[in-house]
This record gives C-alpha cells, sequence and structure tokens, in this order.
C-alpha cells in the first residue's frame, strides 16, 4: 500500500534492535485518514472471504482492526493481556512474547464472544516473529473458530514471522513488508523496492 509506505518513509523512525516507531500516525498518536484507507484496503485483500468478525490483541491493533471492521461490517474482539474482575465466566487464553517490549503475556478472551460459527479476520500492526498472532491463532482454534486470514499494517520481512505463518497456509496480507531497516543513517527499504 504505497500511501502506508510513503508515510512510513516520511514519518517513521528506525531505531537500534529492529525497532520502527511509528508512533506519530499509527499506534500512539493515530491518522485516523490513513487508518480509513488501510481499512478499505484489508477489505479489497479478504473481499472473498466470509468474515464475521475480526480479532486482534490490545492494545495498538484495536484501531486499526475498529476501522477495517467499518467495511466488513463485523464487530472487533481483542484478546486482552490482564484478567480483570469486569470478565465474568470461561474465557480462551494464550501465552504470547512481545518483540518490543520483551515481555510474556498472557491473552484472554471471553468465551462469550468467540465460537465454533466465526470466521475471523485477524488484524494487528506489526508482524515480526509471529508469537502475537499465533497465540490469536491459537485462541480461535481453541474455540472452535476459522481464521480467515491475517491483515497487518508493517511486516519486517527480515525476521521470521511471516514465513511461519505463510508456511501454515494461512492467507496473509501486509500493506507494506520491510526487508532492510538501518539506525545509523535511519534507511528503510521495502520488498518492492521502494525506499
Amino acid at each position: 500500500m504505497r500511501l502506508l509506505k510513503e508515510r512510513i518513509l516520511k514519518d517513521g523512525r528506525v531505531k537500534p534492535g529492529n525497532v520502527l516507531k511509528v508512533d506519530s500516525f499509527l499506534n500512539h498518536m493515530i491518522d485516523i485518514d490513513l487508518l480509513n484507507e488501510m481499512g478499505k484496503e484489508f477489505k479489497r485483500l479478504f473481499a472473498g472471504c466470509q468474515i464475521n468478525k475480526i480479532l486482534t490483541i490490545e492494545a495498538s491493533g484495536i484501531g486499526i482492526a475498529c476501522i477495517a471492521a467499518q467495511y466488513f461490517g463485523v464487530p472487533v474482539v481483542f484478546a486482552k493481556k490482564a484478567q480483570s474482575i469486569n470478565i465474568d465466566g470461561d474465557v480462551y487464553s494464550a501465552r504470547i512474547e512481545s518483540y518490543t517490549h520483551k515481555k510474556s503475556y498472557e491473552v484472554i478472551v471471553s468465551k462469550r464472544f468467540i465460537g465454533p460459527k466465526d470466521r475471523v479476520l485477524i488484524i494487528d500492526d506489526f508482524l515480526s516473529n509471529g508469537c502475537a498472532l499465533i497465540g490469536l491463532i491459537d485462541i480461535a482454534a481453541s474455540a472452535g473458530a476459522r481464521v480467515e486470514g491475517i491483515g497487518i499494517a508493517v511486516e519486517k520481512g527480515f525476521q521470521s514471522g511471516g514465513a511461519i505463518l505463510r508456511n501454515m497456509g494461512i492467507k496473509l496480507e501486509s500493506l507494506a513488508i520491510i526487508d532492510k531497516m538501518n539506525p545509523e543513517d535511519g534507511s528503510i527499504e521495502f520488498r518492492d523496492g521502494m525506499n
């Protein structure tokens, strides 16, 4: 998606440790017009899929998922990183490790909100090692739901997550795939050669 790539080149900041900061438009301060275009693109990419729910994980995936959900006309379910008193009843859970935060979390989804009749599209902001997405796939499988596909805003193509998920046979569509980042000069190279 050219619009997203241009914005990454303009406002993204490459940090040491293979970290790309997009907090000025994607996951701290959010450019709604950009997310709106991303939502349209996800709808185009998954137009042939029978999706009745979008599944994501808190916190950065929620905004993208909600905008995309408008185009699919479906609700968003998000996995929470902590049990709270306002989640009643049984939950599905999975342990994930955050690449960015270098922490392990147990994420949960109430059994009330996902089940065997659901055909879900998983949406998230980043794909690095795939751990969070595999956790969401495990939750969907535990619920008997079918994962129709995964939509990612930014995939770090030089890390293993994309290959792992594609080898699982899951339809994976990333709006921007980065093959190289250099924290010394801030350069970014996309898979399609744009830089």
